[in-house]
């Protein structure tokens, strides 16, 4: 004679499966089992979970992974990816841990395994800052089908001080110049475009030639990037001033989709090989990819720009609509960006380089 099988449980191939109405909710949910007596136990769970949560308000344990899981698989924005292998690295510490029991105490074996691996404070800290923002989200906006968040409360998560953390370094014009001149003309013309837009290292790396618009009552064009490939999920206007421009002229039809590319295809990152050699030959290994924002940010104010000016050329959240402008309003903007083209009485640095490239009628312009 065989077992007797509980009202709500079903076998599916292998597997037993949950089918039944539990108080208000209509159950349909794999087991994940194929040994009837987990099964049975794990609809007496859901049961009792369900009526806990319906009749005396008490949530539903669910654990970390779950949380990280709803998250990677609802939200949308910039740095989704880079979230994802923050997740993945802390995983293994907090995984397995109901939400209420993740907080300072529980992250402790993380922070003492990153500090053993030799990692800086900001490394040990994106994945924290992730799982507060998780955290956050289970606390606030996740609600169950019974009106209750995930989450009570969320706990308060301290990063470590970056005491260790990297100085911006703007870099010099004859440091620019130096360090431009050792790098493979491909790298060469994207640092130029951003150490004269301000842009990120994706943000460059990921410029289509669908994001330029033409403004014909100018004679010129601007760049628009989705607000879904800007950190601050934003769109972000970029105006071109001459070295810029020079720049996008010269890789106008070297592909139909991307800006720039290496051999036919996107380039992935500046910071690659071709950089880090080119910084330890001209002795600056220090300085990364983000420092031509820096070195361009700090350009800016030295030539007088205003705070609002530099907010939308360096593509800083503002509350303003960046990428509503007048005619004036971007003439304005131009002009800003062309107060950094070159150091004052000496000769553009950026000018010798791309000359090598660019075809003399660019440079008439370049040069001005």
């Amino acid at each position: 004679m065989g077992q007797k099988v509980p009202p709500g449980l079903i076998k599916r191939g292998d597997i037993w499966h949950v089918q039944k109405q539990i108080g208000t909710r209509r159950i349909r949910e794999s087991t994940g089992t194929s040994n009837l007596k987990e099964a049975e136990r794990y609809l007496a769970h859901l049961t009792e979970q369900i009526r806990q949560a319906e009749i005396y308000g008490v949530r539903p344990k669910r654990t970390f992974r779950e949380a990280a899981t709803r998250y990677l698989n609802e939200y949308e924005k910039a740095s989704l990816d880079k979230d994802a292998w923050c997740l993945k690295r802390i995983e293994p510490f907090i995984g397995d841990l109901f939400l209420e029991n993740v907080h300072m105490g529980t992250l402790r074996p993380y922070i003492e395994h990153g500090r053993k691996m030799g990692w800086k404070s900001r490394t040990i800290n994106m994945p924290m800052e992730v799982v507060r923002h998780v955290l956050n989200l289970a606390a606030g906006e996740w609600l169950d089908e019974n009106g209750l968040t995930w989450l009570h409360s969320a706990p308060t998560i301290r990063l470590l001080p970056r005491a260790d953390a990297k100085q911006p370094y703007p870099l010099s014009w004859d440091e620019q110049a130096k360090l431009f001149g050792a790098l493979p003309e491909h790298l060469r013309m994207m640092c130029f475009y951003a150490v004269n837009t301000g842009l990120r290292n994706k943000e460059v790396c990921g410029l289509r030639w669908d994001d330029e618009v033409e403004i014909p009552e100018l004679e010129t064009s601007v760049f628009i990037i989705p607000k879904e490939r800007i950190k601050n999920r934003e769109d972000r206007l970029v105006v071109l001033n001459r070295v810029a421009r020079a720049v996008i002229d010269r890789v106008r039809g070297d592909h139909s989709v991307w800006v720039f590319t290496y051999k036919g295809s996107p380039v992935q990152s500046m910071y690659n090989t071709a950089w880090k050699d080119a910084r330890k030959e001209v002795g600056l290994p220090f300085v990364r990819i983000h420092d031509l924002k820096h070195t361009y940010g700090r350009r800016l104010r030295a030539a007088g720009v205003s705070f609002e000016d530099r907010q939308d050329l360096l593509g800083h959240k503002s509350g303003r609509i960046t990428t509503h402008y007048s005619a004036p309003e971007l003439i304005s903007l131009i002009q800003a960006s062309e107060r950094v083209c070159a150091r004052k009485r000496h000769k553009s640095d950026t000018i010798v380089y791309l000359r090598k490239k660019i075809p003399l009628r660019v440079i008439s312009n370049v040069a001005g």
